[in-house]
């Protein structure tokens, strides 16, 4: 472990409980905003992707009455 992230930790173990689980929640929230933004980059990417593939005819789209037919079918056998 890095000398600075040493000190960090036994810093954040010397905090009473309360402030401990503060700086947990904190760091929690700060690693999901990022996953996030990554996430939300990946469907972007991923829905354009699809519309290009639409709009140049690889694929065709299925109604919705048909994809809801077939998982019913699927659900309920």
């Amino acid at each position: 472990m890095p000398k600075a992230l040493e000190e960090v930790t036994k810093e954040a173990l010397d905090l009473p409980p309360r402030q401990r689980l503060a700086l947990a929640e904190f760091l929690l929230q700060s690693t999901d905003t990022a996953a996030e933004s990554e996430a939300d980059a990946a469907w972007d990417l991923e829905l354009h992707d699809r519309i290009r593939a639409i709009d140049e005819g690889r694929v065709t789209g299925v109604a919705y009455d048909e994809v809801k037919k077939a998982a019913h079918k699927r659900l309920n056998p």
